[in-house]
């Protein structure tokens, strides 16, 4: 039986520019783009195709060096035209020119009882094979998954509340058979339960509620409510010495496409959002799709950040950027490259801040749907123990003490203080609350590989 956790940290940030239930389809992408930055814990990955080289929905692009199983394959199928390298001579990013009907690779098709009487090993080989594989992320650390690690349990994130985050009764609407089918390989995968998360008090979509074999648990309260790392803490906390892995939705349902069809569908609903958009709403695209078509003509000015992913989390792509693999939303938000003269005492009721200090009255009103830009407000200064992370933070650790023991690279305090427990999504808010201004997310980071490779 499944648990109800009430969360009461944390703080939802509310923006214009909700996408509308409107689905629209538009012409395929002309280019799409894996990028290996898009995954943690690859080792120098090796590249195997060349530029010229037509492929197909789901021939490998590279593999990582160390497993070399694992490969990373085309979303789609067309042409070869870039294999983009930064300083020395690391893999940025492979363009393919995609063709306007998508053609696919074919592998084996299972039934529910093929799969029932299939070994771990079996559907293990076919998900690498495939680059489904790299759906699955690992704990601790945040990297695709270790084929060679038996992880306790398996945690998928059945909401999301990032800033504008899409409604995943849309995104995932229709797609029952497939996540059912995708539940049921995972289960082949773990000797522990496969956890199924949803939120207490919306409506839960049939795709998750109806699913069996897994265990459905409710969770409530504001943002980091979603993010599967605040889940697992308070479900079956990681110590050191675990292994836990997650995956999306979306992850799921592609393995139930792959075993039922015997194909890798990278197609996916993204939700187009945020203040600048003139029509936010939802489109059908694939992963690594190029954002271009979605906005051109779309925008209410040309001064905006275009991020691939949330406001929170996402990344800066600009307006001719490409999708990450991970993500199904595409925020445009103003952008705040200006300078403001004692801002910070400057009284206003429009400013979003979670602080209640003079000047910011926006906690009156903490419903109401603000425009944000990118401005911080500030640049980094001495880090300020004010205690103001732990109040964003419904977790059982320490995030000033953890940040400053990463600061210091001490590691022994990093492991003490939960270092294994988070990834950077977890204290993103810490980062929009921070005072001292400091990338809270790129510390953790520094924190993780630190240990990793002590």
């Amino acid at each position: 039986m499944g648990k109800f956790i009430r969360l009461k940290k944390g703080f939802s940030i509310n923006l214009v520019g909700k996408a509308s239930t409107k689905v629209v389809d538009i012409d395929q992408s002309e280019t799409v783009v894996i990028k290996p930055t898009d995954f943690y814990g690859i080792y120098m990955p090796k590249v195997m195709v060349n530029v010229g080289d037509s492929v197909k929905a789901g021939t490998p692009l590279f593999h990582d060096k160390r497993h070399e199983q694992i490969v990373f394959t085309a979303p789609v199928s067309g042409e070869i035209v870039e294999v983009k390298r930064g300083e020395k001579r690391k893999l940025l990013e492979i363009k393919i020119l995609a063709d306007k009907k998508v053609e696919f690779e074919s592998f084996k098709k299972y039934s529910v009882s093929d799969i029932n009487n299939a070994s771990a090993s079996e559907l293990k080989a076919q998900l690498m094979a495939s680059g489904v594989w790299t759906n699955l992320v690992q704990r601790p650390f945040g990297v695709v998954a270790d084929p060679n690690a038996a992880p306790k349990a398996i945690h998928i994130s059945a909401f999301d509340t990032h800033p504008l985050a899409p409604d995943y009764s849309i995104l995932f609407n229709g797609q029952d058979q497939f996540f059912q089918v995708g539940i049921d390989v995972l289960k082949k995968l773990t000797s522990g339960a496969v956890h199924v998360n949803t939120h207490a008090t919306s409506e839960i979509a049939t795709v998750f509620s109806q699913v069996k074999g897994a265990e459905v648990n409710k969770f409530s309260g504001p943002h980091p409510a979603g993010c599967v790392g605040v889940q697992i803490h308070h479900l079956d906390p990681i110590n050191k010495g675990d292994v836990v892995w997650t995956i999306s939705p979306a992850g799921v349902i592609q393995i139930g496409k792959l075993f039922l069809q015997g194909i890798y569908d990278a197609s996916k609903l993204v939700a187009l959002t945020g203040s600048e958009v003139k029509n936010p709403q939802y489109y059908k695209t694939y992963t690594g799709a190029s954002v271009k078509r979605f906005i051109d003509g779309n925008l209410t000015n040309d001064h905006v950040r275009v991020i691939s992913g949330n406001a929170l989390t996402g990344t800066a792509i600009g307006k001719d950027g490409h999708l990450g693999f991970f993500d199904q939303q595409i925020t445009v938000l103003p952008e705040g490259d200006y300078a403001e003269f004692v801002g910070w005492i400057t009284p206003g009721k429009r400013k979003l801040s979670f602080h209640r200090s003079i000047g910011l009255f926006s906690f009156l009103s903490p419903s109401k749907e603000r425009v944000v830009d990118t401005n911080t407000h500030g640049e980094p200064r001495a880090f300020v123990q004010s205690g103001i992370f732990e109040q964003v933070t419904p977790m059982d650790v320490l995030p000033t003490h953890l940040l400053k023991s990463i600061l210091a690279q001490d590691i022994d305090e990093m492991e003490a203080l939960g270092i294994y427990e988070v990834v950077e999504e977890d204290l993103a808010l810490c980062e929009f609350v921070d005072v001292s201004k400091h990338n809270v997310q790129e510390i953790i980071r520094e924190g993780i590989e630190l240990v990793q490779n002590s």
